[in-house]
């Protein structure tokens, strides 16, 4: 149950957050939820592989590379969703720097009330 409502969670940010960040969009909210589903599974599968491949990088920068690989998961995301645009990659760095913030934030205060 807990994973249903943070994936929920994740797409109500990543939804609201393409009505503020002019260069991701979603054509509806069912598309932020494959976003939602899409991202785990990229999280899950994907996102180890690039951080192991990537750990020379991010140890020499300090971890900021870890924002660069969260960026290319976002838009490998784009590649598979039709109803997902991403106009760049700076604006997949900052949907994922926001996403990521915002998300933290949203599942640390439901934690707290569970």
């Amino acid at each position: 149950m807990n994973i249903i409502i943070r994936l929920f969670i994740t797409s109500i940010v990543a939804y609201l957050l393409t009505k503020i960040l002019p260069g991701v969009h979603f054509e509806g909210f069912t598309s932020a939820i494959i976003f939602a589903l899409v991202l785990g599974l990229l999280n899950l599968i994907v996102k180890p592989i690039l951080s192991l491949l990537g750990l020379p990088l991010t140890i020499i920068t300090l971890g900021l590379f870890a924002l660069v690989i969260n960026a290319v998961i976002i838009l490998i995301a784009d590649y598979f969703i039709d109803s997902m645009v991403v106009d760049g990659f700076w604006w997949a760095l900052i949907f994922s720097i926001a996403l990521s913030i915002i998300t933290s934030l949203v599942n640390s205060f439901v934690s707290d009330k569970e």
